[in-house]
C-alpha cells in the first residue's frame, strides 16, 4: 500500500497535472501483473485506484467559492454507503491541500449529512437509494460519483466503468453544470461523455 502512494504522490506533485490519469492507469496495470503490493484483504486493487482517481478529481474540478466557508475550510471527500477503500482514502489525501483547502474524508450516516460534501462517493446497493440522493443533491455544489452501472442514467455526475480489463470513467456535463461545477478540459478529454435521452 504504501508504495502505491509513494508512487502517487510523486506523479502529482512532480509530474504535474497533465500525466496524472495516465499515471493512474500505469498504477492499475502495475497492481493488476501482482507487482508492488503487499497481500491483503481490503481494500481491492481496484478500489485502491478509484481512490486515487477521487483524491485527483479534486485537482480537476472548480468548486463555486460559496463551496466553502473560508479559505481554510476543508475540500471534504465523503463516502455514503458501505466504505470499499478500507483506509486507503484517508492515507492517500493526508496532508494534501487544494487551493488551500486541506483534504479530508468524512463517513456520511445520511442524504441529508452529505450534503456537507464537495466530492460524495455514492455506494448504495439500492437504486431507489442512489436515485434519493441523487435528487436531494440536484443543484448543490456536490460532485457526485459512484461505480453503479445506472448512476449517469439517474443525474450522477462522474461515473467508474470497466471496458478491456481498464477502468473509465463517463462523465454527465448536464448534471456538473446544474451544480455549477466546472470541470478541466484534461479531464473531459479522457472521459466518455454520457447524453442523456433528452439531449439527443
Amino acid at each position: 500500500m504504501q508504495t502505491i502512494k509513494v508512487r502517487v504522490q510523486a506523479s502529482i506533485r512532480y509530474r504535474g497535472k497533465n500525466e496524472w490519469l495516465f499515471q493512474a492507469l500505469f498504477i492499475l496495470l502495475f497492481a493488476l501483473n501482482g507487482h508492488g503490493l503487499p497481500a491483503q484483504p481490503a481494500p481491492s486493487r481496484e478500489y485502491q485506484l478509484k481512490a486515487v482517481f477521487l483524491f485527483n478529481f479534486t485537482q480537476f474540478v472548480d468548486w463555486p467559492p460559496t463551496s466553502f466557508d473560508a479559505d481554510e475550510s476543508p475540500l471534504v471527500i465523503g463516502i455514503l454507503g458501505a466504505n470499499p477503500f478500507g483506509s486507503f482514502l484517508e492515507e492517500t489525501v493526508s496532508g494534501e491541500k487544494i487551493n488551500g483547502h486541506p483534504v479530508t474524508v468524512h463517513y456520511c450516516q445520511s442524504d441529508e449529512d452529505a450534503q456537507n460534501c464537495h466530492l460524495l462517493f455514492v455506494n448504495l446497493p439500492d437504486v431507489k437509494k442512489r436515485k434519493a440522493i441523487i435528487t436531494t443533491l440536484k443543484g448543490k455544489n456536490v460532485l457526485t460519483v459512484s461505480d453503479a452501472s445506472d448512476f449517469s442514467k439517474l443525474g450522477g455526475m462522474i461515473k467508474f466503468f470497466t471496458s478491456n480489463n481498464k477502468i473509465k470513467l463517463q462523465v454527465n456535463l448536464e448534471a456538473t453544470k446544474e451544480s455549477e461545477l466546472v470541470l478541466s478540459s484534461k479531464l473531459l478529454r479522457l472521459a466518455e461523455i454520457f447524453k442523456s435521452e433528452k439531449s439527443n
